[in-house]
């Protein structure tokens, strides 16, 4: 007797994206320490990696938007750190940056899944207690950014 060949779950959208997010941030990390043009990392990324259950499109938005709009981000960010934007930790910058991006120029994304995520990729990648340094500065700039959507959510 032979099994049914097992079948994959669908992923959701939102494990999709968190998948864009995961492999993003890795590129982009890629991106700060070695300086290779974005095309060819994004292209390196899609051949390397099984991307079939990430958001390839929000991938390539993060990895391109967040590299064009680097000393944007990187000047919303900085008046709540703690240090220079350059003495941060490559990871703790690059997911600074995803989140920073998310914040500023995706206001489809609820403002505390942009925090969150970030918070979640700083666990997984970064130092021990790096996601909640990523928290604290993340969510002094959406207070900034969002104010709105979060005056709005305690209305």
């Amino acid at each position: 007797m032979s099994e049914a060949p097992h079948k994959r779950k669908k992923p959701s959208l939102t494990e999709k994206r968190r998948s864009a997010r995961s492999f993003a941030l890795q590129a982009i990390y890629q991106w700060q320490i070695a300086g290779q043009p974005l095309t060819e990392i994004d292209a390196q990324f899609r051949v390397d990696n099984d991307m079939r259950d990430t958001d390839v499109q929000m991938f390539s938005e993060l990895l391109h938007g967040v590299a064009r709009c680097k000393s944007e981000l990187d000047a919303a960010f900085a008046p709540y750190l703690d240090r220079a934007v350059e003495d941060l930790d490559p990871i703790e910058l690059a997911v600074l940056r995803i989140g920073a991006y998310e914040l500023m120029q995706r206001p489809e994304v609820p403002y505390r899944v942009a925090i969150n995520e970030s918070v979640e990729l700083a666990k997984v990648f970064g130092a021990t207690e790096s996601h909640r340094y990523v928290n604290g500065v993340l969510d002094k700039l959406a207070q900034r950014v969002r104010y709105a959507e979060i005056r709005a959510r305690k209305g």
